[in-house]
């Protein structure tokens, strides 16, 4: 009887693959006759009157006959019997088999696997069983097979190798029972995971080391190995980081990049793996000529020119290429041009590092969209993912735009795999567009904590679903409690009403502060709906309507009597609309190593309720990156005017600035102030102006530490007062210049971001409140 050795080393029972003495003597015979017997001569043939099938249990014998393919009566020789015997094993149902000519008679004796009683992981701590079980293909009361054993070992250590311990071995062994069962055991040895000790680049002229860490999802094993889980050697990963390497160069107009290779040592422990990343730069080059073209006579090629976003001597990106195209092809459209496809026709310059581009503005063949087809979404309604083509049955095939739809599929966040793809319809002038999906969990449940040196400890429970009843609509609400304040919010997004680019926001609010570094206490309770849509390419106009009920109490004898005055009035209703428009251009990435937000806002209050006013609210940013990426100079300025239209303002709806907003000073710690009286509380001011300026730039220490600096300089102020008669003392509301020169650490870890701010107020007031230390962390568990 054979015995065979398969994959991790378990030894299992071979087939039996001799046919008894009887049998070889009769070859023997036949053979020793075909020597003596003159040439031509031909082999013994065998022909059986029964087959009999001996040892099955649950395999029918007409099954096992159907594998041997030998009929009664049938002539057949030796090798065709060996055939057999062949079939019968290869059906991977039995365990041994015999194949025994008796006479007339063929006698097929097998022996069946044996049924699975039960499966079992043992040595597994790093991965469950539930985890494990659910990639076997084994199951319990079904027949034992050796190579499905086998490959499930092999799937469970697949799924260790992914967890970076590449050292995991698992060994099926089988424990025999009564009536033909066995018991399935997967021993794992799961080994140390496979850190990576240092990840370094060889070729590398342009960026540093640490620069083109930052751009991989690969990671060095820093303090918190423990925690963080991609400083595991993962080969998969690897190749994706290769990918990642090379658009992060061309985007930056290095079109020679090339990863020549990657080296993975081991180390001599055998526990970590020195990863080298072998890199060919070449070349940075820029756009040159810029240039416009077509054949189809309808098409003014100058009109299309005005068009195009690029500018000779920026930097060379494919992504500006393609976001060209579409921004083309569009503008065909809107002119009923259709089938018109774009082709960027690339003329490289080598002396002047420079690509001219040309756009051939082509008529393509006329292809329809003969249907959408949406398969695998069993939460998600097809219409969420149909309004991501901006075509629909009967348009014109793009091809283009097809891609761009199955990248705002993915965008959504609402399912795993994402395959659109586009085959020929009913007729050669049709197309069918498949969309295949994978659903993934939307919703969350948190429960969280934060800590800032204003509010000190809070509390936080949220929920949130970004696909609430699968029609793509976001739904949250949050309760934070904090030592000084309490807040509550829910809120309600549509954001594709009426099957368009409108998004409808339904928002509700409540904050209480009880004595937040003041000596009053505030509420306040806030309905919003409000719509929001696209104006420009980088710019959105949001349109809202508020209604607020406000009250300012619990304010203390020594305040002044501008507070305790405003606390006389009670609760007040605002009711006001308002719009804010935004302009951003990092949402087309025309640059991305820079980028320029804008925000102006203006709510109107007076239609209804207690308060009448214009508040007005204007933010301008600009970001950068200098020294080769290295240095991130960020430069903010923000102003707002609260102008009253009838009475006077309270502190409720006047600006107060923060440690956010002004560095270097407590919530409210500066602006106008009642000198007379006893706490000096901040009153707030009907105008603010604030400028603030940041570099962030790396500290020198390993990168896989997380940990780089900043320095800061703010520089604003709060002032002007509409009750300042009567007080019987003297206010302060005038504008009062104040300024901070800080030095910042961040330090990015799994549990969120925290950053520490250390500052020195430069220019201030005596009745200022200074903060010399800001620490801010928030994180969800």
């Amino acid at each position: 009887m054979a015995k065979f050795v398969v994959g991790s080393g378990a030894v299992f029972q071979g087939a039996k693959t001799h046919i008894r003495a009887g049998f070889f003597a009769i070859v023997f015979l036949i053979s020793a006759v075909s020597i003596m017997a003159p040439q031509g001569a031909q082999a013994q043939n065998f022909s059986f009157n029964s087959v009999e099938v001996v040892g099955n249990q649950r395999i029918e014998p007409a099954t096992i006959l159907t594998y041997a393919g030998i009929s009664r009566g049938e002539t057949v020789s030796a090798g065709e019997l060996n055939d057999a015997y062949q079939r019968i094993l290869a059906s991977g149902l039995f365990e041994t088999v015999e194949v025994e000519p008796q006479g007339s008679r063929l006698v097929i004796r097998v022996r069946e696997f044996p049924t699975i009683n039960r499966i079992s992981i043992e040595g597994n701590r790093r991965l469950k069983d539930d985890a494990l079980t659910s990639i076997l293909q084994s199951q319990s009361r079904r027949v034992y097979s050796p190579s499905v054993a086998e490959a499930d070992a092999a799937a469970i250590t697949e799924a260790y190798q992914v967890e970076g311990r590449l050292a995991a071995t698992v060994d099926p062994k089988i424990i025999r029972r009564s009536d033909n069962r066995v018991d399935l055991v997967f021993e794992v040895t799961e080994g140390r995971v496979s850190e990576i000790d240092r990840l370094s680049f060889v070729g590398n002229r342009a960026f540093s080391e640490r620069r083109l860490r930052r751009v991989l999802e690969t990671k060095q094993a820093g303090i918190l190995r423990a925690i963080i889980r991609r400083d595991t050697f993962i080969a998969d990963r690897i190749e994706f980081d290769k990918q990642v390497l090379r658009d992060f160069y061309l985007s930056r107009g290095y079109v020679d990049f090339e990863v020549l290779s990657v080296t993975s040592e081991l180390s001599r422990s055998r526990d970590s793996f020195f990863v080298t990343f072998n890199v060919r730069e070449g070349q940075s080059f820029d756009f040159g000529e810029i240039t416009t073209t077509t054949d189809i006579p309808e098409i003014d090629p100058d009109e299309f020119q005005e068009a195009i976003r690029i500018r000779p001597g920026d930097t060379y990106s494919p992504s500006l290429v393609e976001n060209t195209i579409a921004r083309l092809e569009r503008l065909a459209l809107r002119k009923n041009q259709n089938f018109v496809r774009v082709e960027p026709r690339i003329s490289r310059n080598d002396r002047d590092l420079t690509l001219d581009v040309e756009f051939a503005l082509t008529r393509g063949p006329r292809i329809f969209v003969e249907r959408i087809d949406v398969e695998g979404n069993s939460t998600t309604l097809d219409r969420v993912v149909r309004e991501q083509f901006r075509v629909v049955e009967g348009d014109p095939f793009n091809p283009r735009e097809v891609r761009e739809a199955a990248e705002r599929i993915r965008a959504l966040g609402f399912f795993e795999n994402t395959e659109v793809n586009a085959r020929e319809g009913s007729s050669p002038d049709s197309v069918i567009v498949d969309v295949d999906v994978e659903e993934a969990p939307t919703g969350s449940l948190s429960f969280g904590a934060s800590y800032s040196i204003d509010s000190g400890v809070a509390f936080i429970i949220g929920f949130s679903e970004r696909n609430f009843l699968g029609r793509g609509q976001r739904i949250s609400f949050s309760i934070n409690t904090a030592s000084d304040s309490a807040s509550g919010a829910f809120s309600f997004t549509e954001p594709r009403l009426l099957g368009r680019d409108l998004e409808l926001g339904l928002a509700l609010a409540y904050q209480t502060t009880d004595n937040d570094n003041s000596a009053y206490s505030t509420r306040s309770v806030s309905f919003r709906p409000s719509l929001e849509f696209p104006v420009s390419e980088n710019g959105r106009l949001n349109l809202n309507y508020r209604i607020a009920k406000s009250k300012l109490f619990n304010v203390e004898a020594d305040s002044s009597t501008i507070l305790q005055a405003e606390a006389a009035q009670g609760s007040l209703f605002t009711s006001s609309v308002g719009y804010s428009y935004s302009y951003d251009t990092r949402r087309t990435g025309l640059n991305p190593n820079a980028g320029v937000i804008l925000r102006f806002s203006q709510d109107f209050a007076g239609l209804g309720g207690d308060n009448k006013y214009i508040r007005t609210t204007a933010l301008l940013g600009a970001e950068t990156k200098v020294w080769n990426e290295e240095v991130t100079l960020r430069a903010v300025f923000e102003g707002g005017a609260l102008h009253m239209l009838s009475g006077d303002s309270r502190i409720t709806e006047r600006f107060n600035l923060n440690s956010r907003s002004l560095r270097g000073f407590e919530a409210n710690g500066v602006g106008p102030r009642d000198l007379g009286a006893v706490n000096e509380d901040g009153l707030g001011g009907n105008l603010f102006a604030v400028a603030r300026f940041e570099a962030d730039f790396p500290l020198g220490l390993p990168e896989e530490y997380g940990i780089t600096g900043g320095l800061f300089f703010d520089v604003g102020s709060v002032w002007s007062l509409d009750n300042v008669a009567g007080t019987g003392g003297p206010v302060d509301d005038s504008f009062n210049l104040r300024a901070t020169l800080g030095f910042s650490v961040f330090w990015d870890t799994p549990l969120g971001p925290l950053r520490f701010n250390f500052s020195k107020a430069l220019k201030k007031e005596d009745y200022d409140r200074e903060q010399t230390f800001d620490l801010t962390i928030s994180t969800t568990f």
